[in-house]
């Protein structure tokens, strides 16, 4: 089950408490304080592993804890150390304080291993009160207790690319078309009910990732459908590729409209991040009116298509499209598409070249408008 969000509450361990003792043996009549100090409670621990995507391990948990240390004992013993809790975690989780929301942690980095709560310090043994004044001491000190923080964790996946649309639009069967991402392709709204990721090889050494969420609908940002839940995970992603469909009822530039406008809602920065624009489901429709859905979009943008994506990324020469004519994808427009694309999924029409347009600007320096 995928599960992106959880609460919890997680404490390290207490320490310790340090020992009275007096060391006692035979032929030693006045063998002095021999109690040993208390150990350290356990700590917290976050650790990133890239092998897990989900934080169903954490469902149904409410309350985490580490171990208390052991007290510790005569002849100068100190207690064992209590065994730290270590929660694994996918990468790109964030730890929210439940109470301020202010974020604790933020997890990118695979294999990073972060101390979020540090296990109580163990109490000093009665060997440490000895003095000439005082030597018999017949008090130890307590462990100090652990810290307990209620927090939230939510995921946010990381990917380069974020695929933004109504539901039906074709977006699963591009993920599934051009990525190592098999999900759930059928012919009606809402067959993503998860987010979904997907690794797109380029070439032998060189790829990037694609996030696909459940389908936008009108109204989203009130609580309708399922996408806006899920748009958290295309929140980290360095531009976003809009899909409108060709064959659906909506004008294309509604499509478009509705769908910056539920972003917006949701996020004035994420409605800010670099875009680019896919047509799909090409293959339904006769050449002549791909070009004129084409044009609807250019013109309600007050664009004019050229031949950047022809040329550069070897393009259908028969149909119409619009690339920000920059050879290095540097000092873009970015309250403009960067690109605007007819694609077909089925028929693979132009899903190379978009392949390389998005890893081009994958590995651009992005930035927000």
């Amino acid at each position: 089950m995928f599960i992106d969000k959880v609460e919890l509450t997680v404490s390290s361990g207490k320490g310790g408490a340090g020992c009275v003792s007096f060391h006692t043996e035979k032929f030693v009549t006045k063998g002095g304080p021999d109690g040993g100090d208390g150990g350290r409670g356990g700590s917290v621990y976050f650790k990133v592993d890239a092998n897990t995507d989900t934080l169903s391990y954490y469902r149904g948990k409410r309350i985490l804890k580490a171990k208390n240390g052991r007290p510790g004992e005569g002849r100068k013993r100190s207690g064992k150390k209590g065994e730290d809790l270590i929660l694994t975690v996918p990468p790109g989780t964030q730890v929210i304080d439940v109470e301020s929301g202010e974020v604790l942690l933020d997890l990118t980095k695979n294999k990073t291993v972060v101390e979020f709560l540090k296990g109580g310090k163990g109490g000093l043994g009665n060997v440490h009160f000895k003095g000439p004044t005082n030597q018999r001491p017949t008090y130890a000190q307590p462990g100090l207790p652990g810290v307990e923080k209620e927090i939230r964790l939510e995921l946010k996946s990381i990917a380069d690319v974020g695929l933004v649309g109504f539901p039906n639009v074709g977006k699963s069967t591009l993920i599934s078309a051009i990525s190592n991402a098999r999900p759930e392709v059928a012919n009606y709204e809402f067959t993503t009910l998860t987010p979904k990721l997907g690794v797109v090889q380029v070439s032998e050494y060189e790829s990037f990732m694609m996030a696909d969420i459940p389908g936008i609908i009108e109204g989203a940002s009130d609580g309708r459908g399922l996408g806006l839940d899920f748009l958290r995970h295309i929140e980290r992603t360095k531009t976003l590729l809009f899909m409108i469909d060709a064959t659906n009822y909506r004008d294309m530039a509604y499509q478009l409209e509705n769908l910056k406008n539920e972003l917006k809602n949701y996020s004035s920065e994420l409605s800010k991040r670099a875009f680019s624009i896919a047509i799909t489901k090409i293959d339904a429709l006769p050449e002549d009116e791909v070009n004129s859905k084409v044009e609807e979009i250019l013109n309600a943008l007050n664009l004019k298509a050229n031949s950047v994506a022809v040329n550069r990324y070897k393009a259908d020469k028969n149909l119409l499209s619009f690339v920000q004519d920059n050879k290095e994808w540097e000092e873009l427009d970015y309250t403009k598409p960067l690109f605007i694309l007819p694609i077909s999924a089925v028929s693979r029409t132009n899903l190379d070249a978009l392949k390389y347009m998005l890893f081009d600007l994958s590995k651009s320096s992005t930035k927000e408008a």
